[in-house]
């Protein structure tokens, strides 16, 4: 709720609430009591917040394309559950690190939703691989060690050494699993709607994280992972249809 005394503009309470949480206050009178839409400071702190809430919503639903393909097909191939890991790595210091410093929920909670995804497409690679075992423990280990990273138990240095870290990894992940799309000669079980919003996301989260953060180490995550994103995203297209290559002993 709007506080009393706080302006609301041409709004009723609640609705004002709601916009402000893509333009907050001073931003809010600027543009709503002032009618200055033209502040430039305003308007990237709008941009930025709308991108954010954006990205997070579309977080809600970007890798269920690729849950869904998995399960029908009842099959993993093509999917590098090595590069998947490293993602699932990278996304968890992301959603880690951006709770600890406590960064607004606008500049990193689709780490929150993509590492759910993400830990479910590892689940499902190992069981339709055979390895039902492997899957539940792979599950448990890390419900303990997200328990641990979101806990205030964890050392600061260790989530800043991830966070520092993280371009390596996405970096790995991504080579991982575009040198498997070109030995393959295919992207397999891999979902061109999921590759292609999680490039764009990507992308987006350059502007956001300057805008939110001006975190260095965040940004230039995010730039590492638009460049090999956007590989990902070429062999779609180049290998568009391609059954995978038979690969002789």
């Amino acid at each position: 709720m709007v506080d009393a005394g706080v302006s609301t503009g041409p709004f009723p309470a609640l609705l004002a609430t709601w916009i402000q949480f893509i333009v907050p206050q001073p931003c809010f009178d600027k543009f709503f009591v002032d009618f200055d839409f033209l502040d430039v400071p305003c308007l990237k702190v709008a941009v930025s917040k709308a991108l954010g809430f954006g990205i997070i919503l579309g977080s809600l639903i970007v890798k269920l394309p690729q849950i869904i393909k998995m399960l029908q097909a009842k099959s993993g191939a093509g999917i590098s559950l090595m590069s998947v890991t490293f993602e699932l790595i990278a996304i968890s210091a992301t959603w880690s690190y951006g709770f600890a410093q406590k960064f607004p929920f606008s500049a990193y909670g689709e780490s929150v939703f993509l590492a759910l995804q993400t830990i479910i497409i590892a689940f499902l690679v190992l069981y339709y691989g055979g390895q039902s075992g492997a899957a539940f423990g792979y599950l448990t280990f890390y419900v303990a060690a997200m328990s641990f990273l979101l806990s205030p138990a964890v050392p600061r240095q260790l989530l800043s050494l991830l966070q520092t870290s993280n371009a390596f990894v996405i970096m790995v992940s991504k080579a991982i699993q575009a040198y498997a799309n070109y030995k393959n000669g295919s992207t397999g079980q891999l979902s061109v709607i999921t590759v292609y919003l999680i490039f764009l996301g990507a992308v987006a989260r350059i502007f956001t994280s300057i805008q939110e953060t001006g975190d260095n180490l965040v940004i230039f995550t995010y730039v590492v992972s638009s460049f090999f994103n956007g590989v990902i995203a070429l062999q779609m297209i180049i290998y568009w249809n391609v059954p995978p290559r038979e690969h002789q002993d």
